[in-house]
């Protein structure tokens, strides 16, 4: 008698429960919620689409979306409105939050894009100072030819052999070789012509794909405490990765014992910060340091570079205007000489660079529909009510979302899908958007410090990509994202390259 009573509570409790639930929720767009779980289950079950799944709850009229998951409740918005008074207007009331700060610090630590308060504020500091640094610009510049052309020369030989080539891949290795340098001032040479495997951007590539599973996993804490898993997995290829940077640190102190002047590449610079003073930044800090910097400076570069390409194949009259301005801005005579790879590259400066408008266009159309950093997330610290008048509690968390803020007919018009770089000019001249409407690098206090060199390494190798080749993707390939912090291809990008 005492179970069928037991059980008689249980489903009243249920079915309150259910009852309140659905009170509570605001608009039957809203993602489906099941008892207990809330919209866990269908988030899980849409893991692989998740973009999309989440794309398919916005519209003109509703612009912010609620999702009550086991830990409590998730905003989504892709109202401009809201954006501006999460990243700026109300900064102080959203940070990134305990919950996520602790989900991302096995793999980014304390470092800038995991961190709120002070230590975010002195991390910001120092690399704020660098970034405007025309040392650090030069020497960038540098690097980023120098890696474009070792892409080039292995994209020749693959379009003289015939030989269908993985481009996402290949630029994940170039920008992996130049943030080591620009960042840390390290040859790895991911980018030889044998292509070898690299320990560190392997092991970089899986935590990666690790860690994003956290954030909608209310169980990884068990399961690291268990060691059962991806958090396994996750801690054998930490060991990888923090052994790496524990050696660039070591040898990189060891190389500045005793000198005056560092070197430009970040992490001297870092290094050099307050030397000698409580403010300096010890190992632990660099650790977080040069990890945020790869994930920020190789990770987004390359995936851009890569869905780039897959909008020009499939839009080849975009090909030929790059290709056209490159040949107009730089002064060849394509008619009449033939340039060889260096001397094209030569001509590619941070002035001539700065002067091809469309080539700024169809990136920046890229990173409206394909955005490197998909969705960003942040606590609320007090409640508050966002300019569309939703009402959000303390402890909710709320996401801005660039995908399917780029494909928002109210933001962008009814060719919003559409592949189109002419929407960013006029009269030949690249003209800007609100970062609240195009926020892919952020806005605010937070916004991205290395969007200039980020679209500086884009354009040189992109000039140079199109100038040479021309890309056509392999049948039957199937492009699509993968689910991460970022939002690489998940099959990568097989192409058969052909020379111009």
């Amino acid at each position: 008698m005492g179970w069928m009573v037991a059980a008689a509570v249980v489903t009243s409790l249920v079915i309150i429960w259910v009852s309140l639930h659905r009170f509570r929720q605001r608009h039957s767009h809203d993602p489906k919620t099941w008892p207990l779980v809330g919209a866990q289950l269908e988030a899980f079950r849409n893991f692989d689409g998740l973009h999309d799944w989440v794309l398919s709850f916005f519209s003109d009229r509703h612009r912010t979306v609620k999702m009550s998951i086991i830990s409590g409740s998730v905003f989504f918005t892709v109202d401009p409105g809201n954006v501006e008074h999460i990243l700026k207007t109300n900064f102080p009331n959203y940070p990134k939050g305990e919950d996520a700060h602790r989900a991302v610090y096995d793999f980014l630590g304390d470092g800038i894009f995991s961190s709120d308060g002070e230590t975010w504020k002195k991390h910001r500091k120092v690399a704020s100072l660098e970034f405007s640094n025309r040392k650090l610009r030069d020497f960038s510049t540098a690097a980023f030819r120098e890696d474009a052309l070792h892409l080039i020369e292995i994209l020749d030989s693959a379009a003289s052999s015939q030989k269908i080539v993985d481009l996402q891949d290949l630029l994940m290795r170039m920008t992996l070789d130049s943030i080591c340098k620009v960042g840390f001032g390290v040859h790895i040479g991911s980018l030889s012509p044998e292509l070898p495997d690299v320990p560190f951007g392997k092991a970089f590539d899986k935590v990666n794909e690790i860690v994003i599973t956290r954030l909608f996993n209310p169980f990884w804490e068990l399961k690291k405490a268990l060691n059962i898993g991806n958090e396994r997995f996750l801690k054998q290829e930490m060991k990888v990765v923090n052994s790496f940077t524990t050696d660039v640190i070591r040898t990189r102190r060891a190389e500045l014992q005793g000198k005056d002047e560092g070197k430009p590449d970040l992490l001297s610079r870092f290094m050099a910060y307050d030397v000698g003073q409580p403010g300096a930044f010890d190992d632990k800090e660099l650790r977080d340091a040069i990890l945020n910097f790869v994930i920020a400076g190789r990770d987004t570069s390359a995936i851009t570079l890569s869905w780039f390409i897959y909008c020009v194949c499939n839009h080849p009259h975009v090909a030929e205007r790059v290709f056209e301005e490159t040949v107009e801005v730089l002064g060849l005579q394509e008619r009449t000489q033939t340039y060889s790879f260096e001397e094209v590259a030569e001509r590619l400066s941070y002035e001539t660079l700065s002067k091809m408008h469309y080539l700024h266009a169809a990136l920046t159309e890229t990173l409206r529909l394909y955005p490197a950093v998909p969705r960003d997330g942040k606590l609320v610290a007090c409640d508050d009510v966002l300019p569309d008048g939703t009402r959000v509690k303390c402890g909710d968390r709320i996401a801005y979302v660039p995908y399917s803020m780029g494909r928002m007919e109210f933001l962008w018009g009814e060719d919003a899908l559409t592949y189109n770089p002419d929407r960013w000019l006029r009269d030949g001249v690249f003209q800007p958007e609100s970062p609240f409407k195009f926020a892919s690098f952020q806005a605010g206090p937070r916004v991205c410090l290395g969007r200039e060199s980020a679209y500086l390494q884009m354009k040189m190798t992109a000039a140079l990509l199109l100038y040479f080749f021309t890309f056509h993707i392999v049948p039957g390939h199937v492009v699509k994202y993968r689910v991460m912090l970022v939002m690489p291809m998940a099959n990568g990008l097989r192409v058969q390259v052909s020379r111009r």
